[in-house]
């Protein structure tokens, strides 16, 4: 068992708080590139928490690092707290681009070891960036937390509401962690312990467990759940479920009987500590695996869960009368709601109803109107858009300013920009104008109403507008000027064939030069498909707005395919829509793999 040193550093997260870490480097050379074990502490802990496991585990060829998260031990931050379950995923991409920038490491080289919170925090950021790395052992994953009073998630929900933000005191002892007396003792006496959490963390936490394990077919990463068979903290249920949802094809699932909740840190923890270890020595020794997901608009998960949800429901059925009448409510409701009333005539899925919805002004027939567009605007799938909207200006921001660091032009290309209002309201926030805006649209009615957008914003002869198609990948990349910074929102989400996206990033990747940009959405999660399946229309002659979502890695994996690198990417807090920046490699640099 070899006994290290750490050294205490700190790294700047994305919104500017500078987080606390422990390093302990690697005491002998491994004769490759360098490989790192990332340990991630439960819920109140701290990394110092887990600093046992750097000598126990005894990989003296692999370096360890341990944070503070934000709120916890000695990282700043409200106790307990954070701004969601996002930012704290964000703060782990910080981190590990930090890692990559002043380490060198590579994410292909680094594995997860994450307990507890720390573990639904880890699958998080594997789910929702889609990182190649080599491994990720998830010990107690608190995908739910016991509660034990009864309706407690709904009933802390109602009270947020009604008082806003407070925080719950912790009512998990040592006694109920540990059978190590020792570390019991530690836990009781550790000034850096933090019992109380935040509320809204709490209830992200409990939403973003829901998520993962309901779509944990989206993780391919090698994974080892440890599920402690005494856990009187978290429950076993959404465990096991998860293990048997995930996508990973090298996957093991333990249950650890008589073991409490700190799965890691047990008496007689050798046994599960050598499980980690050998897991970990296996995954290190192997290539790291990516799956390759191009083919999921065949045979994916996702597929057939589309087909589920476009295959019609009898009327005699109970799911079959409720959607029904829930069609016979929208119908009602477009002669009060203006927002209802476009969705019913030119698509739930059209550019005027996501023109409307960036709009964010409710209208309609008298007050009572005005409250039902109200309601229909703050659904939870209009708040998801708007908070693309938001990221989408970021992205094309950063884009540009990048562009402009290089000392090159800024010449941006909407390859389908509907109205044109995300675009437009980008470049109104841009400190120097591009030197060229290009905007096209499909439709006709799109084009029109972009033109008119321009006119009205003194845009005309600065900014032109067009009528073009995306998927005609020879018209794209003879587009003159070549575009610099390239976007696309929205649209690879209506068309659930990864060959016609293909085909259309095949003429973004010709169009951009070397060094260029892309900014690309998608959409990996939504939780009212069946609503919109059952409920909504498309723009598309009419029929049902059937979605196939596609995994974040689906969908880097086909940008990297045409020539792009991703290298930044932004989530909602409820996990719904990304917006993800990629730069366009030089021929020599092209990834012919899928790691994105």
């Amino acid at each position: 068992m070899t006994v290290r040193e750490a050294t205490e550093r700190t790294f700047v997260t994305h919104d500017g708080l500078e987080l606390f870490f422990r390093h302990w480097p690697a005491v002998v050379a491994s004769g490759g590139p360098p490989t790192a074990v990332l340990l991630f502490h439960r819920g109140h802990e701290h990394g110092g928490r887990l600093a046992h496991l750097v000598a126990e585990l005894d990989l003296p060829e692999v370096a360890f690092y341990s944070w503070d998260a934000r709120g916890h031990g000695r990282s700043p931050g409200e106790r307990g707290a954070a701004p969601g379950m996002q930012a704290l995923v964000r703060d782990l991409e910080a981190f590990v681009v930090h890692l990559e920038a002043h380490d060198g490491l590579r994410r292909e080289d680094v594995a997860l070891v994450a307990q507890s919170v720390g573990a639904v925090v880890a699958a998080a950021w594997v789910h929702d960036h889609a990182p190649a790395v080599r491994a990720m052992v998830l010990a107690s994953p608190a995908f739910s937390v016991r509660l034990y009073v009864p309706f407690a998630r709904p009933g802390l929900a109602l009270l947020r509401a009604l008082r806003g933000p407070f925080t719950v005191n912790s009512y998990v002892s040592s006694s109920l962690l540990t059978h190590d007396r020792d570390r019991a003792r530690a836990y009781d006496t550790d000034p850096l312990v933090t019992r109380p959490i935040s509320v809204d963390l709490l209830l992200a936490l409990a939403d973003a467990g829901d998520r993962l394990v309901a779509d944990a077919g989206a993780i391919t990463v090698p994974t080892q759940v440890l599920i402690s068979g005494e856990d009187w903290v978290v429950h076993h249920a959404p465990q096991h479920e998860f293990f048997v949802r995930l996508g990973s094809p090298t996957k093991e699932r333990h249950v650890l009987p008589g073991v409490l909740h700190d799965t890691l840190g047990e008496a007689d923890r050798d046994s599960v500590v050598g499980l980690v270890r050998r897991f970990l020595v296996e995954r290190f020794a192997a290539p790291v695996e990516v799956p390759s997901r191009l083919d999921d608009h065949r045979v994916g998960y996702t597929r057939t869960e589309a087909e589920a949800l476009a295959t019609p429901l009898s009327l005699a059925s109970p799911r079959g009368a409720f959607w029904a009448l829930t069609r016979f409510g929208l119908g009602v409701g477009r002669f009060l709601s203006a927002g209802m009333a476009i969705g019913a005539r030119a698509g739930f899925d059209s550019g005027e109803m996501l023109d409307y919805v960036y709009h964010d002004t409710a209208e309609g027939l008298g007050p009572v109107g005005r409250l039902v567009d109200r309601m229909y605007l703050d659904s939870l799938g209009w708040r998801g858009i708007r908070r693309r909207k938001v990221h989408l200006e970021e992205l094309l921001g950063s884009a540009c300013e990048r562009q402009r660091a290089a000392g090159q032009p800024v010449r941006i290309v909407d390859v389908a920009a509907g109205h044109g209002r995300y675009v437009l309201d980008a470049l109104s926030k841009l400190p120097e104008p591009p030197e060229h805006v290009r905007l096209r649209d499909f439709l006709a009615t799109n084009v029109r109403s972009g033109q008119a957008s321009l006119h009205a914003r003194g845009l005309l002869g600065r900014a032109v507008f067009e009528q073009g198609d995306a998927f005609d990948a020879d018209a794209v990349a003879a587009l003159d000027p070549a575009p610099t910074v390239a976007v696309v929102s929205g649209l690879y989400e209506l068309f659930a064939d990864n060959d016609l996206v293909a085909r259309s990033l095949d003429g973004l990747s010709r169009a951009v030069r070397p060094g260029g940009w892309l900014v690309y959405t998608c959409q990996p999660w939504h939780p009212q498909l069946e609503l919109i399946a059952r409920a909504l229309t498309s723009h598309r002659q009419g029929r049902a707005w059937v979605m196939r979502r596609r995994t974040q890695g689906e969908m880097d994996q086909l940008v990297a395919r045409a020539g792009f690198r991703k290298v930044e990417q932004r989530t909602d807090e409820w996990g719904m829509f990304t917006v993800s920046l990629a730069q366009r490699l030089a021929p020599p640099e092209m990834y012919g793999g899928l790691d994105g």
